[in-house]
C-alpha cells in the first residue's frame, strides 16, 4: 500500500520519467513489431490511445509504489514491483485488445499477443534498466572515492553473507578508508567466486599466501577485517589473529548487526571477543520498547557496568538519564562519552555517594525516575576482606538508600546489580551483596502488599552474574598488562574456574530482566540469574591470551601460581542448594526464588549493623551476617 503524503520534487521527476518511458516503450514496440502499412495503421491510432494509456500506467505505477524507491539503492524488491506493474499493464492491453477494442473497431487485433509480450520486455527494460544504470553510476563514483589515496588495501575475512554487508557499507560510504583487494572465506561454496566484484582468494588458511601473492602484483595488504562468521569459536580465530600479527597486519572486526548498535561500524579486535561462547540472542525490540521514553537513573554510572547501562539506555531512546557517581573523573568521562553520541536523550550527571541517604532522596525526588539501575558497589574481594566496614557501608547501606529513594520517588522499578558470589557466600563481597538482595526482596514483597491495598506498585529486583570481561579490575586487562610487560602472568590456582560474560551482553540482559519483572503477572520472582554458559578455567584463559599475543606459554611468557586470596573460592555457583529456580521464557535469564525475611526483620538487622559500624565492632557485623545471610561461611571474625 503506497503512502498518501505529498510527492517530493525527486518523486515527481521519477513519475515524469516513468510516464515518458511508457510512451517510448509503446512506440518502440510498434516499430520493432510492424513494418510499412501495418506500422502506419498503428501509429495513426496512437494519438487516441496513447494519452489514456499513459495516464492509466501512472495510476498503476502509483499503486505499486514505483515513485517511492530511491534509485541509489535499486534492488531486487524494486525490480519485483516493476515486474508486477508491467504485468498488470500487459494484462490490461490484452483485455483491451481482445475484449474491448479489436472486435468492435477493427477486423484484426490492434496489438496481438506477440506485440504485448514484446511490450512487456521493453517496458520492463526501460523502467528497470534506467534505475540499475543510475545505481551502477553512483556505485562506481562511490568506489572511486573509497579507493582514494588514503584508503588501505584490505583483505576481508568471512562468509559471503557477512562480506556482502561490509562491501555494501564500503560502497555507501558508511565504512571509509578501506580498499578491498580480496576475500578469504571459510565456506567451500565461496571458493573461486567473487562478491560484488571482489575475488575470493582462498580459505582462512591461505592468509599468508594471499598476502604474498598480492604483494607480487604490487598491492601491499596492510589490514584484515574479520566478520562475525570468522570470530565464531569453531572458526578458530586465534590462529588467524596470530598469523595476521606476525605478518604485521592491522586487525579489525565488523560488529554483528544484531548487537543493537545505531550504525554498522568497524572496531578493533579485542581478546574478549574470542574467549566466550556465542552471545545470547537479545530481543532488542523488547529492550527498546521498554526503555524508549523513560526517565532512568543509573547509580555508579561511571563504572564499567554502570557506564555500559548508560550507553544502552541512550541507544534505546530513553527520554532522560540521570547519572549518579561519586568519582569526578569517572562522571566526567561517561558524560563526555555520551555527549559524543549526539543523541536526543537529556543526560544529567550528579556527584553523589550512595552512602549519603539524604542526598539520594533529594536527587531522586527531584528527578522522578521511572526506572533505577543500581550499579554502584565495591567489588574487589581481597580489599573488602581487609576493609570490611567499607563493604557494609556501600554494598549494604548504599543499596538500602537507593532502594528507599527509588520507592519514595515513585519509580516503577529498581534493579540492583548483584553477583554470583552472593550465593552461599564465603567473602564479605558475597555476604554484603546477598544482604542487599534480601532487603530488595523484602521491600518488593512489601510493595506487593501495598499494591493489593490500592497503592501504586513498584518492583525491586536483583540480577546476578559472574565476572565481566574487560571490566575494571577484571582478570582480562590484568593478564593483558602482564603479557605486554613480558610476564609473568599470575594465576591464583591452576584449578580455579569462573563464569564470564561481555559487558554489553550482561547489561542488555539486565535491562531485559527488568522488563520481564514489570511485564510479568508473576510477582514471586525478584532475583534473576544470567546464564553464563560453561565456566572458564582461569589457567586456560591465561594460556589462550598468551597465544593470541603470538607467544608461547611457559616459553615466551611464564605463568606463576600465587595461591588463593582471602575470600576466594575455586568454583563459583549460580544457585544455592535450597534455592528454587525456573525458566521464564527469555533466553539467557533464569529466575531464582530465594527465601527472605520480613522487612521488619531486615530493618532490625540494619539497625544492629549501623550501631556496630559506629563502634567498629567486627564481631557484631559477623553475627548479623551469619544470622541473616543463608549459608554464609566467611571467616570475618
Amino acid at each position: 500500500m503506497t503512502r498518501l503524503s505529498p510527492l517530493t520534487f525527486r518523486q515527481w521527476l521519477i513519475v515524469a520519467h516513468d510516464l515518458l518511458v511508457t510512451a517510448a516503450a509503446i512506440v518502440a514496440t510498434f516499430y520493432i513489431r510492424f513494418e510499412e502499412g501495418r506500422l502506419v495503421e498503428r501509429l495513426d491510432g496512437l494519438p487516441t490511445l496513447l494519452p489514456g494509456f499513459v495516464i492509466y500506467a501512472g495510476v498503476v505505477y502509483f499503486l505499486f509504489g514505483l515513485h517511492e524507491a530511491k534509485w541509489r539503492f535499486a534492488s531486487l524488491p524494486d525490480l519485483l514491483h516493476i515486474f508486477k506493474a508491467v504485468t498488470a499493464l500487459a494484462l490490461s492491453l490484452l483485455v483491451l485488445d481482445y475484449i474491448l477494442l479489436s472486435p468492435n473497431f477493427y477486423g484484426a487485433f490492434y496489438f496481438g499477443k506477440i506485440t504485448i509480450v514484446l511490450y512487456w520486455f521493453l517496458q520492463t527494460a526501460f523502467l528497470g534498466g534506467s534505475r540499475l544504470a543510475y545505481r551502477y553510476f553512483r556505485d562506481a563514483r562511490t568506489r572511486q572515492h573509497a579507493i582514494a589515496a588514503d584508503s588501505i588495501p584490505t583483505l576481508l575475512l568471512g562468509r559471503a553473507a557477512d562480506i556482502e554487508v561490509l562491501l555494501r557499507a564500503i560502497e555507501s560510504g558508511a565504512v571509509t578508508k578501506i580498499s578491498p583487494v580480496g576475500v578469504l572465506s571459510p565456506s567451500a561454496g565461496d571458493q573461486g567466486q567473487s562478491i560484488r566484484g571482489v575475488p575470493v582468494l582462498g580459505d582462512l588458511g591461505n592468509l599468508e599466501r594471499a598476502v604474498a601473492e598480492l604483494a607480487r602484483r604490487g598491492t601491499r595488504v596492510a589490514r584484515v577485517v574479520l566478520t562475525p562468521s570468522v570470530l565464531a569459536p569453531e572458526a578458530k580465530p586465534e590462529a588467524v589473529l596470530m598469523l595476521a600479527r606476525r605478518l604485521g597486519l592491522t586487525t579489525s572486526r565488523l560488529r554483528a548487526l544484531d548487537q543493537g548498535d545505531e550504525a554498522l561500524r568497524l572496531a578493533p579486535v579485542a581478546v574478549e571477543d574470542l574467549l566466550l561462547r556465542p552471545s545470547v540472542a537479545i530481543d532488542y525490540r523488547r529492550v527498546e520498547e521498554f526503555v524508549k521514553g523513560k526517565s532512568v537513573v543509573v547509580t555508579g554510572g561511571g563504572g564499567s557496568i554502570g557506564a555500559e547501562i548508560c550507553d544502552r539506555v541512550v541507544t534505546f531512546g530513553a527520554a532522560r538519564l540521570l547519572i549518579v557517581e561519586n568519582s569526578e573523573p569517572a562522571l566526567y568521562a561517561i558524560q563526555e562519552r555520551l555527549a559524543a553520541r549526539q543523541s536526543q536523550v537529556q543526560v544529567e550527571g550528579r556527584l553523589a555517594d550512595v552512602r549519603d541517604r539524604d542526598r539520594l532522596l533529594r536527587l531522586l525526588a527531584a528527578f522522578k525516575p521511572d526506572i533505577v539501575f543500581h550499579a554502584a558497589a565495591l567489588k574487589h574481594v581481597p580489599l573488602l576482606e581487609q576493609d570490611w566496614s567499607e563493604a557494609v557501608k556501600t554494598n549494604v547501606f548504599g543499596s538500602v538508600h537507593v532502594a528507599d529513594a527509588a520507592a519514595a520517588a515513585g519509580a516503577s522499578a529498581m534493579t540492583m546489580i548483584s553477583t554470583d558470589k552472593a550465593i552461599e557466600p564465603v567473602s564479605m563481597l558475597g555476604a554484603t551483596k546477598r544482604f542487599a538482595e534480601m532487603y530488595c526482596q523484602a521491600l518488593d514483597a512489601d510493595t506487593t502488599r501495598q499494591a493489593a491495598a490500592g497503592r501504586a506498585p513498584m518492583r525491586l529486583i536483583a540480577v546476578r552474574f559472574g565476572n565481566v570481561l574487560a571490566s575494571n579490575g577484571s582478570v582480562v586487562p590484568k593478564f593483558k598488562a602482564q603479557i605486554e610487560a613480558g610476564g609473568p602472568v599470575t594465576v591464583t590456582h591452576r584449578d580455579m574456574v569462573r563464569f564470564f560474560m561481555t559487558i554489553r551482553e550482561a547489561c542488555d540482559l539486565v535491562i531485559t530482566a527488568t522488563s520481564h519483572a514489570l511485564g510479568s503477572a508473576r510477582r514471586d520472582v525478584s532475583v534473576y540469574v544470567l546464564n553464563m554458559g560453561q565456566p572458564v578455567k582461569i589457567l586456560d584463559l591465561a594460556e589462550r591470551m598468551i597465544r593470541l599475543a603470538g607467544l608461547e606459554p611457559q616459553r615466551d611468557v611464564d605463568i606463576v601460581f600465587t595461591g588463593l586470596r582471602p575470600g576466594e573460592r575455586l568454583n563459583e555457583i549460580l544457585f544455592a542448594r535450597e534455592e528454587a529456580h525456573a525458566e521464564i521464557g527469555i533466553a539467557g535469564i533464569v529466575a531464582a526464588k530465594p527465601s527472605h525475611p520480613s522487612l521488619e526483620a531486615m530493618r532490625a538487622w540494619l539497625a544492629t549493623l549501623e550501631q556496630a559500624l559506629v563502634r567498629e565492632e567486627r564481631s557484631a557485623i559477623d553475627r548479623v551476617l551469619r544470622d541473616s545471610v543463608p549459608d554464609f561461611r566467611g571467616e570475618v571474625a
